[in-house]
């Protein structure tokens, strides 16, 4: 496969009101699937990408869906290879966009995620060649890049997803958050408050027992206690009559009497003296001799102090009995340590006071939760109004985009009702609706069984909520899956004002849309030294004809389809005549 770059043959620099707007600008891909190794560059506005069927059109929305944080598989591998890799450059980056994540922005620079996946099962993302989670990425992804698929439509049967759409639309970022800060709140009170109520305990049958516990260990007054400094005492008090004794003894030996150690060292300075002045050598020997006789006899006054220091009183036997029989008793009850028996006490003292509280604890969140309620109430209200508000516009909004869809009499509904309780989105429920035809009335989307039509009310909401959506690069795979070729023109328009704020890539089976395009792009399948490789390709003027032509009446080109192709792109604007 070609490793050369393929770039918007009709590239353009954005308008100047638009150089600074974030953008998807290459893509590489590399062992994925039958790709090989390609690489693409988009450009502003809307980028169409067309191919025949199994042609690798997926391997693209696929690669996309990893830098975005989907899960990765081996399986993905191309078949003979190790490794597979993704990266991604997106210009203009929002600034500040990975403050969150402790990573590097790159100073006005472009953004670059990579992401490899092994064949052992490993695999990386660097995010401006910073180490990264695929929980990070995901998120970054998420703020970046709006993936929508032929199925993704479904997601607007979803009640909190309309919720979102109707905020996003009416811009009630604030209203919206400072409700679901109430809420929280509100539901943590709740927490607490069950947790008081839920405790199984006999109250006052566990004070008791706490406090019990709390006065034997406070009686033992443990605090300030040293157990090694107090197991030595006891030994030295318990052992009192045979330290005397050998004390005695030692003192006898090294200076007690004539025949001690001191005595004999005392003697011996006169011989090695007289050594000395015939062996000047032994003068050295005399000093050591000295110099023993004083370390002996402050051995003797250490023994003879430590022996006057001992304690041999009886009742300070039984004191130290007393205390260590206690502090044994207390670590057998309440732990294996002194340091375990006073954790003990200080957990027991926090419970005994929550316990001692608990009335007055409760009768505190009774009185918050109660205040929480109102907020909740007054910031759910507020949120109301502003969303029966929206609510008439976005319905408007949507109605006339359906309209320019081929819903010529159709309209569009969004209906608020209370909840039964306090929800996590607000005190409302919301219905989107739609009647399609004339005189019929309007009906829950979810009745609608027509994906054609679900499509279509998909790309008029994205249209209407483009200059709200803060999300820079929308994906459009196969958007206008299950849409008549008539209709084809119309999607493509709104592709394009879609385009218009935001850049645009969509995968397209229609060449009416596919004649949309600012940029073109073809994907194409060959065999290669017996592999199946996927090439994709920007095409234009001829090609691009010769493209649509395909599309229009399959791989044979006759004279009348490329006449409409080219007739297809000169409409578009996009070829003069």
């Amino acid at each position: 496969m070609s490793s050369g770059v393929a770039k918007c043959s009709s590239f353009r620099f954005p308008p100047v009101f638009a150089i600074f707007r974030t953008m998807l600008q290459s893509l590489r891909i590399r062992n994925i699937a039958i790709v090989e190794d390609v690489a693409v560059e988009f450009g502003d506005g809307l980028n169409v990408i067309t191919g025949e069927t199994g042609a690798g059109k997926s391997v693209i929305v696929g690669a996309l869906n990893l830098i975005l944080g989907d899960r990765a598989d081996k399986s993905l591998i191309r078949s003979g290879a190790d490794q597979c890799a993704v990266e991604a450059v997106f210009t203009a980056p929002p600034r500040g966009l990975l403050d969150d994540f402790g990573l590097a922005d790159g100073e006005d620079g472009p953004l670059i995620i990579r992401r490899q996946f092994n064949a052992n099962g490993t695999g990386k993302v660097f995010i401006n060649d910073s180490p990264a989670t695929v929980q990070s990425l995901k998120r970054v992804g998420d703020l970046l890049v709006d993936m929508h698929g032929p199925h993704d439509h479904q997601s607007l049967l979803s009640r909190e997803f309309q919720m979102d759409l109707l905020d996003a639309f009416g811009e009630h970022d604030k209203s919206s958050r400072a409700y679901k800060d109430a809420y929280q709140r509100w539901q943590q009170l709740q927490r607490d408050r069950a947790a008081l109520a839920e405790d199984g305990r006999d109250p006052a049958q566990e004070i008791e027992f706490l406090q019990f516990q709390v006065r034997e260990i406070e009686d033992a007054k443990l605090a300030d206690l040293d157990e090694a400094e107090l197991q030595a005492e006891h030994n030295r008090v318990a052992n009192a009559a045979r330290i005397l004794e050998l004390a005695d003894v030692i003192h006898a030996v090294l200076a007690g009497d004539e025949s001690s150690a001191f005595s004999a060292l005392v003697a011996a300075q006169k011989p090695l003296a007289d050594l000395a002045a015939i062996a000047p050598e032994a003068s050295a020997w005399k000093d050591e001799a000295a110099s023993v006789a004083v370390q002996l006899q402050e051995l003797d006054r250490s023994v003879t102090n430590f022996a006057g220091r001992i304690d041999a009183d009886p009742q300070r036997l039984q004191f130290l009995d007393d205390r260590l029989a206690t502090l044994h008793k207390l670590k057998r009850k309440y732990g294996g340590s002194l340091a375990d028996v006073l954790a003990f006490r200080a957990k027991s003292k926090e419970r005994l006071r929550f316990l001692e509280t608990r009335g007055e604890r409760a009768t505190q969140l009774d009185a918050e939760i109660t205040k929480a309620v109102a907020q909740i109430e007054q910031h759910g209200c507020e949120l109301r109004k502003l969303r029966q508000a929206a609510s008439k516009k976005l319905a408007a909004a949507i109605t006339k985009e359906l309209r320019d869809l081929g819903f010529a009499h159709g309209s569009f509904d969004v209906t608020l009702s209370d909840t039964a309780t306090p929800a996590p989105s607000g005190l409302d429920e919301i219905e989107f609706a739609f009647a399609p035809n004339v005189g019929e009335p309007t009906r829950p989307l979810r009745q609608i069984a027509s994906s054609g039509e679900m499509s279509r009310v998909m790309l008029a909401v994205k249209v209407v909520l483009a200059a709200h959506d803060k999300i820079p690069v929308l994906v459009f795979d196969e958007i206008d899956a299950n849409v008549g070729g008539e209709m084809g023109k119309a999607v493509g328009e709104k592709l394009q004002v879609v385009a218009d704020k935001r850049q645009v890539i969509c995968i397209t089976h229609l060449p009416q849309v596919a004649a949309q395009g600012a940029c073109h792009f073809v994907v194409t399948k060959t065999v290669r030294d017996g592999r199946t490789s996927a090439d994709i390709a920007p095409v234009a003027e001829k090609e691009r004809a010769e493209e649509l032509a395909r599309m229009l009446g399959g791989r044979d080109l006759t004279s009348v389809t490329l006449k409409h192709a080219e007739e297809m792109l000169v409409k578009a604007g996009k070829r003069k005549r």
